[in-house]
């Protein structure tokens, strides 16, 4: 099983910006629909625990355009009277994504938006997750979200600085969506478990088990974390400095 390594680099270097990341982010995350349909889950030129290759089909949904920043979880803690959590090294930023929330700091986040905003807000599932990261029915099969080299789509050790980075500053993938590789890794709903070898539909991932998912890579890890297609465990009580998350409203 893969462990979470959190690797904290002083490498910098000048980085050519794609898109010019956004001022200031309402409370209310800004979604992009993403059309429901079928794909092929996983890749058969990773590691084991992305195969089987298998067909997924989903229903619309709609999913951050960003993830979740510094600035709106600190509006969640302020509303509820809730502690933010530990101040990473280089600090707080309100348009840097927020760090060290577990699993179920994520889960509180979307149940406050689902109250406050109206809807069912939640964390992705594991395959909306990939889908929307492959760019749903517009996928041109890029390795990373948005294109093939790492340097114009995200944030990861040779461009980082050794830190998260301002969301949207990079080039999105085919459906407008930001940082879906590199950034911060994305807590995503499903208990990590072993993929299935049959169809499915909206599937869920195990019923139960030791540890969640998380999604995208991290500004502290090299590309090839970054993949559409890879995939960690985590403990969902764990708080790391590369770990954050996105929402899905869901239809």
């Amino acid at each position: 099983m893969k462990t979470i390594v959190l690797l904290f680099f002083s490498l910098l270097m000048s980085i050519s910006v794609s898109a010019q990341s956004p001022t200031t982010f309402p409370d209310k995350p800004e979604v992009i629909f993403v059309r429901g349909g079928t794909f092929s889950m996983g890749s058969n030129s990773g590691d084991d625990d992305e195969r089987p290759v298998h067909s997924v089909t989903l229903s619309d949904y709609s999913i951050g355009k960003y993830e979740v920043t510094v600035g709106q979880y600190r509006a969640f803690c302020e509303d509820l009277g809730r502690r933010m959590p530990e101040e990473p090294e280089w600090g707080w930023n309100d348009r840097h994504p927020i760090v060290n929330v577990t699993y179920n700091d994520a889960v509180a986040y979307c149940n406050w938006l689902s109250e406050k905003f109206g809807g069912n807000w939640r964390l992705p599932t594991e395959a909306e997750w990939e889908y929307a990261s492959k760019g749903g029915s517009q996928s041109r099969g890029y390795i990373y979200a948005g294109g093939n080299d790492m340097d114009i789509l995200g944030w990861y050790t040779d461009n980082s600085g050794a830190q998260t980075n301002a969301v949207g500053r990079k080039k999105p993938n085919e459906l407008g969506i930001y940082d879906m590789s590199g950034n911060v890794w994305e807590w995503c709903r499903d208990w990590y478990g072993a993929y299935p070898s049959s169809a499915a539909a909206n599937p869920r991932g195990p019923s139960s088990a030791s540890y969640r998912v998380l999604r995208g890579g991290s500004w502290s890890l090299s590309a090839v974390v970054c993949r559409v297609s890879f995939r960690i465990s985590g403990i969902p009580s764990s708080r790391f400095g590369n770990h954050g998350f996105r929402v899905v409203l869901s239809q």
